[in-house]
């Protein structure tokens, strides 16, 4: 046999050996896509469709909740001021 015949039969071997091993990762990788298209996809989408209104009902609540904290801290003074008042009148 010449060096051309033991390369391209060496060649053959690995070549043979390499798809042995590389088919059942082709069917895990095949296997992957499949869940992640029937499973993942699908709860990702899920999740997005109700974080967008969340967030949104959110970020209105804080600026209501700001609001209310002001107002609070407003009535509080109020309150001290007329606590005093009605102090000094008794």
């Amino acid at each position: 046999m010449t060096d051309n015949e033991l390369l391209l039969a060496l060649s053959d071997m690995m070549d043979k050996k390499l798809d042995a091993k590389l088919k059942p990762l082709e069917n895990d990788i095949r296997n992957i896509k499949l869940d992640m298209e029937n499973i993942v996809k699908p709860q990702l989408h899920l999740l997005t469709e109700n974080y967008v209104p969340a967030a949104k009902r959110f970020q209105d609540a804080s600026t209501q909740i700001e609001a209310i904290q002001s107002d609070v801290d407003l009535l509080k003074k109020v309150v001290t001021e007329h606590s005093e008042k009605l102090q000094k009148i008794s």
